[in-house]
């Protein structure tokens, strides 16, 4: 299936991946986490970029990313985050080239249905690939920056569903890891993978019908009739 354009929205969540070049490793030792890390933390602020959450393996990166009244914001981010890390590791490691694969894919995200469920998919990442038993174990995820006990390493931004569990941060927190514990149902980890891949919307047929009177452009490709959700 052919890659639609990409579609960016101010304020609207994006589920963005970003692979090593021919899967090569990214970050080897843990300064490159930290370094990364480090120009996310400056460059979200610099270009009003909400960073909902976040996990980075050793090949490839997950983000969720909620651009500011500046869509471009968020292209901008990507680029200089790339561009950081190519220099450093090109200037460690005395080479030249490329880093990372010339595209990142993203997928615009359907914030009442699906925002959670991205978070838990993107800090599962390390569980999957059998890195970690439990998620909170794994060192460069945003999983791990909530639970941090001191209250200047917490400069990940609440996403409204996030906020939404409870009065207080504790609670919040509290909730959220009782959802991240739950099994993620299979279907839902073919729609959040299937929609990154293609480039496509992770959400429902109304959010569909959403983002294209927005943007007056198609979004999908349907089949015939219409899903019933």
């Amino acid at each position: 299936m052919p890659r639609m354009a990409r579609v960016v929205l101010p304020h609207y969540p994006h589920h963005v991946v970003q692979r090593g070049h021919n899967k090569q490793v990214v970050f080897a030792h843990p300064e490159d986490f930290e370094r990364y890390l480090a120009d996310l933390q400056e460059l979200k602020t610099a270009l009003g970029v909400k960073v909902y959450a976040f996990c980075l393996m050793t090949n490839h990166v997950h983000l969720l990313l909620a651009p500011g009244d500046n869509a471009a914001g968020l292209g901008q981010l990507m680029k200089s985050l790339a561009g950081r890390m190519t220099r450093y590791r090109n200037k460690l490691e005395r080479r030249s080239g490329t880093l990372w694969e010339s595209r990142y894919k993203s997928s615009l995200v359907q914030t009442d249905t699906y925002l959670l469920a991205c978070s838990r998919y993107i800090e599962l990442n390390p569980v999957r690939a059998q890195m970690v038993e439990h998620a909170q174990d794994y060192p460069w995820s945003s999983l791990h920056l909530r639970r941090s006990e001191k209250i200047e390493s917490r400069w990940l931004d609440e996403d409204p569903c996030f906020h939404e569990l409870g009065a207080t941060y504790a609670e919040r927190l509290a909730r959220y890891n009782v959802f991240v514990d739950q099994a993620t149902q299979p279907s839902e980890l073919r729609l959040i993978r299937d929609a990154l891949q293609r480039g496509q919307l992770t959400g429902n047929s109304r959010f569909t019908d959403e983002i294209e009177r927005i943007t007056g452009v198609r979004v999908s490709q349907r089949a015939r009739g219409r899903p019933a959700n």
